[in-house]
Order: C-alpha cells, then structure tokens, then sequence
C-alpha cells in the first residue's frame, strides 16, 4: 500500500505529488526533468516535502498536520539508481552480506532467495569491477532487498544500460516485480519498460501528478498525449495462450474470444499474457480484408476520436472489454466515416509486437 500526497519544491519546480496503490508495482512516468527522481527522495526522507502525507503500508512516514517525519534511517526505503554504487573493493558476496547486515535481515533463507531470484549465484565470488552493467544492477537491486526496506524505489535502474544489457536484465526485473512482497515504486521515462513492469501507471510532467490508475487505462487516455509522448503511446492487452506453431514460431492468444498471434514464445498454454501494442501499429479496416499479408484482424468498437488540427487522429477502441488505441491519419479517418459506436477491424502485424513487449502474468 503506497499513499503519497505531498506539495513542495526542488530549486524553481514546484512539486505537487499525489498517488496510491493498493498493490503490484507503481510506477512514475515522464519526460526527463518532470520531477519523477525528486518525489522519489522526499518519500525516502532525502527531500522534505513543504506538506502532506508518506504512508508505506500503513506507516506513516511523514505528515506535515501531525508533526512526524521518520528520519531517513528509520524510513527503510530501498534505492536502486542508475549507477549500481556498489563497493569497488569487496566481492558480491561481501556487497550483499553488508546490505544484509545493515539491514539486520541475517537469515540465511533470505540471502539464498534474493541470490536465486535475481541469478547472481555466480557472480559472488567476484569483484564488482570485472562485472557487465547488467550484472551489476542486478547485484545493486539484490543490495537493496536484503537491507530489509520497507519499499523498493527503482529509479531509473536501466537507463544507463545499452539495448543489449537492457535485454538481458528485464527478465530478472519482471520475476522480481511480480514475485517481491514489497512495494515497489519503478522511476522511468522509458515507456516500454514501464509497460512491463508496473500495474498502476503515475504519469508527472512539470512537477505535478496529471493522471493516475491502472496502467491499461492510462495508457489509452487520449488526453495524456503530450506527457507520454505520442510515438510510443500503445495499449495494454491481456490474452490467454492457446497454441503454439512451432513450424512458423508463432504463439496464438485468445483475447476477449478473438485470436491474436505474436512471435512465438516459450509460454505454457492456458498461461495469461499481457502484451503492448504501439498505436502507431494499428490499422483500421470497415470492409473485407481478404488478401493481406497482416494476419491479427480484431473487431473493435470506436469509443473516443480526438479532435486535432494536425495531421493525425488518436482512436480508442474497445476489444470486449479491453482498450485498444490507434493513430490514423485525419484524412482517413474522415474517408472511412469513422465515428464513436462504430464497429471496424483493426489490423495488427505479428511482426510489429516484439517479443520484449510479451510477458507473463
């Protein structure tokens, strides 16, 4: 249970943060600059808020009407910041004991957990500086967990890692957002990972919370559009495997009772889903679709157009009851007469949902 609600100002910013969560992960999103990293360091104590409310799974950690504010010490919040900030002269092993220690978490079950969780067991041994920047986040996040911390704060744990060591660190990061018992606040402008990672999606711009909620339904707002940023705005889709085509590697989900086929992974069928889908890689046909190459054919109803004066329009669409956003062009919207209440297919290529972008649930 996170519950932040905070007024306070770092240099010429103004801050203005309130969120909750009742559960999964939370993540906070925008633009570099927004003010993500700030909120994140007057909830661990680093920043004092001018007013309000920090209450961690109901402990409160500060209340400017009651007079409390827990030093940072006491406040156990886990920080994982882009640099791993490991101990240069002490192996994994010995990096971890001391976070463990520090914590007074000496269990040795636990220990054994995190090393497993996170697939460090050969990397204690040795010494941060013979390490890849992958390994060391993860070896920095393990840190973390074993000070025993009341909440995790990620703040933008991947966003001095190549592509390469990106890929190699996400499967770990998801395991350990769905499987940790503890809050997890996750600080990003990257979109894809947020789309990931979290449940319920906080997007700040300018110092200010703007929207807040399930990450599905955030991610199909049409208003949010200059916060998320349009070339990578997309949706959320949840379906259930049911097949696999080993011949042509492709994996077949049911979603609302409409099959969608992505690139082929190694998941259980019955397993559920959930899948990003670019706006930008969504077309809208209102006739037959005979003759193409685009295989995922999904009938949608259109909820919502916005009206714009540029060259495209933002469509939000409804898959049973799952949301679908699409961007088309104005000119295509007004030759196909597309209106709110109608029914049309909307065209996904197979080829345009990575395989990054498919997760478990």
């Amino acid at each position: 249970m996170i519950d932040i609600s905070i007024l306070g100002r770092a240099g010429d910013l103004p801050i203005a943060a309130d969120f909750h969560s009742s559960e999964g992960v939370m993540a906070l999103f925008g633009q570099s600059g927004a003010g993500k990293s700030t909120i994140t360091k007057m909830i661990a104590g680093l920043i004092r808020p001018d007013a309000g409310r920090i209450a961690i799974n109901g402990d409160t950690l500060f209340d400017s009407g009651k007079g409390i504010d827990v030093p940072v010490r006491r406040r156990r919040i886990g920080h994982v910041f882009q640099e791993a900030r490991l101990f240069p002269h002490l192996s994994v092993r010995s990096n971890l004991t001391f976070a463990r220690l520090a914590g007074r978490r000496i269990e040795p079950a636990a220990f054994d957990e995190v090393v497993e969780l996170l697939g460090i067991a050969p990397l204690l041994a040795r010494r941060p500086g013979s390490l890849s920047g992958g390994e060391k986040q993860r070896v920095a996040i393990g840190r973390a967990l074993l000070s025993s911390p009341r909440a995790l704060v990620m703040d933008e744990p991947l966003a001095s890692l190549d592509p390469g060591r990106k890929a190699e660190i996400l499967p770990f990061l998801d395991r350990l957002c769905h499987e940790s018992r503890i809050p997890i606040i996750y600080v990003s402008h990257a979109l894809e990972e947020v789309a990931r990672l979290a449940d319920t999606l906080t997007i700040v711009s300018q110092g200010r919370t703007v929207a807040t909620g399930p990450i599905a339904e955030i991610m199909t707002r049409l208003d949010l559009g200059v916060a998320t940023g349009r070339h990578e705005a997309g949706s959320i889709i949840e379906g259930r495997v049911v097949g696999q085509d080993a011949d042509w590697g492709l994996t077949t989900l049911s979603v609302e009772d409409q099959l969608l086929q992505v690139p082929s992974r190694e998941i259980a069928v019955g397993a559920t889903v959930r899948l990003r889908i670019r706006a930008r890689d969504v077309s809208i046909a209102i006739g037959a679709t005979d003759g193409l190459s685009i295989r995922n054919r999904l009938s949608v109803s259109i909820e919502a157009i916005t009206d714009e004066s540029g060259p495209y329009a933002e469509l939000l669409c409804r898959v049973g009851r799952q949301p679908l956003r699409a961007r088309l062009t104005r000119a295509s919207v007004a030759d196909l007469d597309l209106h709110p209440g109608k029914t049309v297919t909307a065209l996904i290529k197979t080829i345009a949902i990575d395989r990054r972008e498919i997760t478990g649930v």
